[in-house]
């Protein structure tokens, strides 16, 4: 959902903010290498940082057919809530919360939908450039339509793509294993603790912590995992792409699909490729 952003966000995130990520991503290459004394994988750093180039160089075509896909949707709200009221950000928070949740979880467990988001989980290591690493056929996947009740219900797509552009502004601060564990909070918000074990490839942490911002959904949805300690969380895909191509990164999966579904030979079966869980 990326590309659900707004035209006067994008400036903002491709300017000072992309700055400052890049930044924070090389000073925790350093910490890593110089004060904990890590491996730090460099080819794994450049590959996200391909797979994000490619991901901004398509980003106008999924924002247009994003954007013209909510515009008509709108069409058949009955009214539209105002723009400057506080309410209306408030609920759309929480709204956008929910429907976060259950894209996030959709994208995990449709086939579909998991061979646009698998890119971001195609990383072996956990580290803040793996923040970065997002697919880049957002609009074909169709993860925005879980956005399209929002839009239905009278909340202007202008706030909807505000508030999830700051989602995942948040978001890639918790692409890190540097990071403490942030106490009580951790009862509510989505932490780094939280996040690791969602991109855990271990069979006990498959299809954990889906939250954006609060991992309250997931508490409630029975979806919410912590990291015991039994056994040491390893990340990545369950079947690691080991290319340091950014278009086998991003292409892999739809490589599988199209590869799986011609060799089907009823509708059923051609269903259940496109829309049956991955694997």
């Amino acid at each position: 959902m990326e590309s659900l952003r707004p035209a006067g966000v994008d400036p903002l995130v491709q300017g000072p903010v992309m700055a400052a990520m890049l930044a924070l991503i090389a000073i925790e290459a350093l910490l890593l290498i110089l004060v904990f004394r890590r491996r730090y994988d460099a080819g794994e750093t450049a590959a996200s940082l391909g797979v994000a180039l490619g991901n901004i160089a398509l980003r106008p075509v999924n924002r247009l057919i994003i954007t013209a896909g909510l515009s008509a949707i709108a069409i058949f709200a009955p009214w539209q809530l105002p723009i400057d009221s506080v309410w209306t950000w408030l609920f759309g928070f929480v709204g956008v919360e929910f429907c976060y949740y259950w894209m996030h979880r959709f994208a995990h467990t449709i086939r579909w939908m998991w061979t646009t988001h698998r890119v971001h989980h195609s990383s072996g290591r956990f580290t803040l450039a793996t923040a970065l690493r997002l697919g880049w056929t957002n609009a074909l996947s169709g993860e925005w339509l879980v956005f399209a009740p929002l839009v239905l219900v009278g909340f202007p797509p202008l706030v909807i793509a505000v508030l999830l552009a700051l989602n995942l502004l948040y978001q890639f601060f918790l692409h890190t294993e540097l990071s403490p564990r942030w106490g009580v909070l951790e009862h509510v918000l989505n932490t780094p603790a939280h996040h690791r074990i969602h991109h855990a490839s271990n069979d006990r942490y498959l299809d954990k912590n889906f939250g954006g911002v609060v991992i309250v959904f997931d508490r409630l949805f029975g979806t919410f995992a912590r990291d015991d300690g039994s056994e040491a969380v390893r990340f990545g895909l369950t079947e690691p792409v080991t290319s340091k191509n950014p278009f086998v990164i991003a292409l892999y999966g739809w490589w599988g699909l199209v590869g799986d579904l011609l060799r089907t030979r009823t509708l059923k079966a051609a269903v259940t490729v496109l829309f049956g869980r991955p694997g």
